[in-house]
Order: C-alpha cells, then sequence, then structure tokens
C-alpha cells in the first residue's frame, strides 16, 4: 500500500515537471506574437507548479535523483525560453540572459559532475530564492509595468538584479561543490 501510494505522489509530481516543460514552447510563443498578457499567465503557472512540486514532494517524501533532476531541468528550460523569447521581443538585455541561461546550464553540468563523482548536490536556499527572484523578474518583463526609475523600466531593473543573484548564486555552487569536484 506504501509503495501504491508513493508511486501516485511520484506520477502527481512528474506532472508539474511536465507541465513545466511543455509550457516553454507554449510561452516562447505567446511572447514572440506579442500576447504578454497570456505569456505571463501561462508562465506564472508552470512558475508555481515549481514551488508546488517541491512542497509536496518533501511532504509525502518522494523526493528521488531521477525526480530532483527533471525538476531542476524543466526549471531551468522554463528560465531559458522565457529570456530567450525576452530578448526576442526586446524586453530583456541578451548580456542578462546570456549571465541568467549560463548559470543555469552551468550548475546544470555542475549537478551531473557532482552526481556522476558519487555525491549529492544539494539545493540550497539560497538557489530556491533566486529561483523566486529569477520568476517575478521575469514575469515583470512580460507584462513591463510604465514604471520606470533612472530612465529604465522596472522590469529592466529587476532583471539585473536577478541576474547579479543568479550569478552570486551560481559561485556559491560551484564554491561549495569544489571538494565533489576534485574527486
Amino acid at each position: 500500500m506504501a509503495t501504491l501510494t508513493a508511486l501516485r505522489s511520484s506520477r502527481a509530481l512528474a506532472i508539474g515537471t511536465c507541465v513545466r516543460i511543455l509550457a516553454c514552447p507554449i510561452i516562447m510563443g505567446l511572447l514572440i506574437g506579442h500576447d504578454y498578457t497570456s505569456g505571463t499567465v501561462v508562465f506564472l503557472i508552470a512558475a508555481a507548479t515549481d514551488w508546488f512540486d517541491g512542497r509536496l514532494a518533501r511532504r509525502w517524501d518522494v523526493v528521488t535523483k531521477l525526480g530532483s533532476f527533471l525538476d531542476t531541468t524543466a526549471d531551468k528550460l522554463l528560465v531559458a525560453s522565457a529570456m530567450l523569447a525576452l530578448v526576442a521581443v526586446h524586453r530583456a538585455s541578451p548580456w542578462v540572459a546570456l549571465v541568467i541561461v549560463g548559470r543555469e546550464f552551468t550548475i546544470l553540468g555542475l549537478r551531473a559532475a557532482v552526481a556522476a563523482g558519487g555525491s549529492q548536490f544539494e539545493t540550497s536556499m539560497f538557489g530556491k530564492w533566486k529561483a523566486t527572484v529569477q520568476f517575478v523578474a521575469i514575469a515583470l518583463a512580460m507584462v513591463r509595468p510604465d514604471v520606470t526609475f533612472a530612465g529604465a523600466y522596472l522590469d529592466q531593473w529587476a532583471l539585473a538584479v536577478a541576474a547579479v543573484i543568479t550569478a552570486w548564486s551560481g559561485a556559491d555552487y560551484l564554491i561549495r561543490s569544489a571538494d565533489a569536484l576534485k574527486s
């Protein structure tokens, strides 16, 4: 009975991961088609599945290596696809996108390298905050409120802050994983 419950729980969590992955081309299409409101709604629903997945996985104690890998990969695909679409419609700087997307895939590779060495790659609270800041900044860039400071839109400032936090979080992971990488 416990095995059946765990199987059902892991399937429920997989649905959230699949939603994030399947939402990526939809979000890109909506943004490139200049339907920013719909793109934002789909993005926020997809981003919310990340929070629910994590919370439910811990509550149901159904955390697996494959699930953790797929969950983080889905998050990175969601962020990368949104950033690429925002660059395409001139709502995000290519430099900010490079920092954010570059960090995401660097950490994905780091996670794989650490796991290949037999160590476990733990997600830090800093990494979770980074994801939240990214999600908020990306959503702001999608809706682009007519609020400016020092000649830049609020969302541009938010994306710059997200890029700094993203880079800082990436450096933190690299430093914390240095010993695992040496072995």
